[in-house]
């Protein structure tokens, strides 16, 4: 295992040592607020706009982490700074912020030292996530509704990202049993939310739609998305939206921040058009890798060349340590 360093409550620890106690809040009620970030060229990507939103998910959890925002940015970019040495210069990074209101108070003798908050922040290389992933920029994604729905607003704010995340996960498993299908839930009112960590965008006769900020969480990759669409000059709209417009689209695609936009080339079993990228797509994902500095669709296919090779090693070095 590479010499990776975490932030941990305060401290700069071995990622083998950053452990979570088994009476922590985060196990007993799944209240941990949670952010992932990527690099690009080794530099945050809107670190920002993550930790403001994950500062709101602290505050609807009643959690003072104790660090302001501007001090968990600082430790943030140490914590990479101490990380990125231990791979190749091209390897950019997943950055991982998870925050809980700590132990509970019944369990608090079984520690010596007062208890509190748990603040950790991971670094991981991306070589994994993009490597395995860089097959669907070409192929394109398969969209199904599952039976699991979204969340809605009145029962749990989807705009706060908790690990509170069954429903994402059931819809995942359902997905998977469609042949590793990527789920797209439905609103309590029949309409598309969002999938398992991204959000859908439609288009339809050159205009961009995506679901309202009602059900979803509010991505970031989203907001860029509709930022570039605007400075192209593509028109945007925030709508209720079900199967049948999804059925009727030119070009479904995703965003996320790790992959930041992929297509998809079938809804519900039927192709979307001609299953490879739209026009309105392919300008989209151009003005996303002029704006980030990179091409991460080369990148990814670069890292996928070399991850069997790197999770060996990684394998073979915790083995031996």
């Amino acid at each position: 295992m590479a010499n990776r360093i975490v932030y941990f409550n305060g401290q700069f620890v071995p990622e083998s040592q950053a452990r979570v106690s088994i009476f922590d809040s985060a196990l007993m009620f799944g209240d941990m607020a949670f952010e992932m970030t990527r690099t690009y060229r080794h530099q945050p990507f809107r670190l920002h706009d993550h930790v403001h939103r994950l500062y709101g998910s602290l505050k609807l959890m009643e959690i003072d982490c104790g660090l302001s925002m501007d001090e968990m940015e600082k430790v943030t970019h140490e914590t990479l700074g101490r990380n990125i040495p231990t791979e190749a210069d091209d390897v950019d990074w997943q950055i991982m912020h998870d925050i809980s209101s700590g132990p509970l108070p019944s369990y608090r003798v079984a520690f010596s030292e007062d208890i509190g908050p748990t603040v950790s922040i991971n670094c991981w290389p991306l070589i994994t996530h993009t490597g395995r992933f860089a097959k669907n920029y070409e192929t394109g994604v398969n969209l199904v509704v599952p039976s699991q729905q979204a969340l809605p607003a009145h029962l749990l704010d989807p705009k706060a990202k908790t690990r509170s995340r069954l429903h994402y996960r059931l819809a995942d498993l359902q997905g998977g049993r469609l042949g590793n299908a990527w789920p797209v839930l439905l609103d309590p009112d029949g309409f598309l939310a969002e999938g398992p960590g991204w959000n859908i965008f439609l288009v339809r006769d050159g205009t961009l739609y995506t679901p309202e900020p009602r059900n979803v969480l509010l991505g970031v990759s989203r907001r860029v998305t509709i930022e570039l669409a605007n400075k192209l000059g593509i028109r945007v709209c925030e709508t209720n939206m079900g199967r049948l417009e999804a059925l009727q689209a030119d070009e479904i695609f995703c965003t996320a921040t790790t992959f930041s936009m992929v297509h998809a080339c079938r809804f519900e079993g039927q192709q979307i058009g001609d299953g490879k990228p739209g026009p309105i797509f392919d300008r989209l994902i151009n003005a996303w890798k002029e704006f980030v500095g990179i091409d991460f669709v080369t990148q990814a296919q670069e890292y996928a060349t070399r991850v069997d090779d790197w999770e060996k090693r990684e394998c073979e070095s915790s083995q031996s340590n």
